[in-house]
């Protein structure tokens, strides 16, 4: 079977890669406001979130170009506790206010994800004024994914549910899978109040969800 071939970076070079993979995952949709609700696959924003627990530097970002899912898409339900009582960024840096969790604790429906397996294609894309070549940040990036070194556990949307991750092998994606999801997130910005969001025409074909910048469009959740 031929592999795919994914977008080059401004420089030309091909992507950096990594498997990740968990017993359970859950990518919420963020316009479901009550019942949490997995997108049926791994969303770009969440895969930015594992590349960044692996390796995160102010002087880059990451961009997805690609996940190839791995495994068919199947679901479970699953009853959660939460709280509504939330801090604020203040309130959490300075640690003046305790939590009531058992007053404010409500307990919501959620459908995951079950035994998930991504391949994530991701190119570093220095900020303005960073000296320091792309390729020094894609090797260490690769060091670290192959000594299995990471600043925190990656997880799969919610942090309960812990991800694995190491170099890509050559299990094929599920070629099955070919499906028009509509918008989904594409990131979501916390700078900003309320945070702002982007979102994306989203396909699986062939197990490949391309990440193109021409579909990605901005707008409210």
């Amino acid at each position: 079977m031929v592999k795919p071939e994914f977008p080059k970076s401004a420089s030309g070079a091909p992507p950096v890669v990594v498997q990740v993979w968990g017993d359970a995952a859950l990518f919420t949709r963020p316009e479901l406001k009550v019942e949490r609700v997995s997108y049926p696959v791994m969303t770009p924003s969440a895969a930015v979130g594992v590349l960044e627990a692996i390796y995160w530097k102010p002087q880059f970002q990451w961009k997805v170009v690609a996940i190839e899912v791995l495994n068919p898409i199947r679901q479970f339900t699953q009853r959660r506790n939460e709280t509504t009582d939330l801090a604020s960024l203040t309130d959490a840096v300075s640690g003046t206010r305790r939590l009531d969790t058992v007053a404010n604790r409500v307990q919501r429906n959620a459908v995951c994800l079950r035994d998930v397996a991504y391949r994530i294609h991701a190119h570093v894309i220095p900020r303005p004024g960073v000296d320091k070549p792309e390729a020094a940040f894609r090797d260490q990036f690769r060091r670290r994914v192959t000594r299995g070194s990471c600043f925190s556990q990656p997880y799969l949307g919610v942090r309960e549910f812990s991800a694995f991750f190491g170099d890509p092998d050559d299990q094929p994606a599920d070629v099955d899978l070919n499906e028009k999801l509509g918008l989904m997130l594409h990131s979501v910005d916390h700078s900003t109040t309320p945070p702002s969001f982007t979102w994306f025409n989203a396909e699986i074909v062939n197990g490949v969800v391309t990440v193109r910048d021409e579909d990605v469009v901005s707008g409210a959740a």
